[in-house]
């Protein structure tokens, strides 16, 4: 399946930019120690490095002639953010937020802050950097303790957004890929702390009898 990228500013959608659609690239094997745990891969590396590098002109250019604060929500964003600093010629300064779900549990939706912001962000022009937007709840929760900071303004980046889980609306300015409702590893993001090297990004397999990893259908 080929990846197109669609131009939709609308208010409406919550986009701010341009975004690339994806489905399964059947073209792009998995390599011989990860087929029996993955469907298949949903984005390669190279399309990842584009990707990345195209979101990071459009951030410069927004930018331009600005100071930055960079806050970066832990811990699947890692790869994503190295790779997305290196192509910034922006003075800048980096911080990382952390949130997690009561109890290690999403089902309950309560979301508690494990680490908070020390870079002083107030009258500060600050950009939100997640790995994956799906019900809107994290980064609500997560906008919405910056904006108590009084920054100057506040813009989002997301890798990927998996449109159709969301319950919470939420504005995005920088997305990488709409994918589909599946439950994805790879390039920092995990299942049970596993998978976060992998280079590319795919799609993990359900257990056997069809039934989902715990916590696939229970993103925040």
């Amino acid at each position: 399946m080929k990846l197109g990228i669609k131009k939709d500013r609308g208010k409406a959608a919550g986009w701010g930019t341009n975004r690339v659609e994806t489905g399964p690239m059947r073209g792009a094997p998995l390599p011989a120690p990860w087929r029996a745990r993955l469907e298949n891969i949903l984005i390669t590396e190279e399309q990842l490095a584009r990707r990345v590098k195209m979101l990071a002109r459009e951030i410069q250019r927004d930018f331009r002639g600005r100071e930055l604060v960079v806050v970066s929500v832990l811990n699947g964003t890692v790869m994503f953010l190295a790779d997305l600093l290196r192509h910034l010629d922006l003075p800048l300064r980096l911080d990382f937020i952390g949130v997690s779900s009561y109890g290690g549990s999403t089902e309950s939706g309560e979301l508690v802050f494990t680490k908070d912001v020390r870079v002083d962000v107030k009258g500060r022009d600050v950009l939100l950097v997640d790995d994956i937007l799906d019900t809107g709840q994290t980064l609500s929760r997560v906008r919405s303790r910056l904006q108590s900071l009084s920054p100057r303004g506040i813009k989002s980046c997301v890798l990927l957004d998996k449109t159709s889980q969301r319950r919470v609306p939420v504005s995005v300015d920088y997305v990488g890929f709409a994918i589909p409702n599946v439950f994805v590893v790879g390039y920092g993001m995990d299942f049970d702390e596993q998978y976060r090297n992998l280079p590319f990004i795919g799609v993990l397999k359900p257990k056997p009898g069809g039934i989902a990893p715990p916590g696939a259908a229970a993103s925040i």
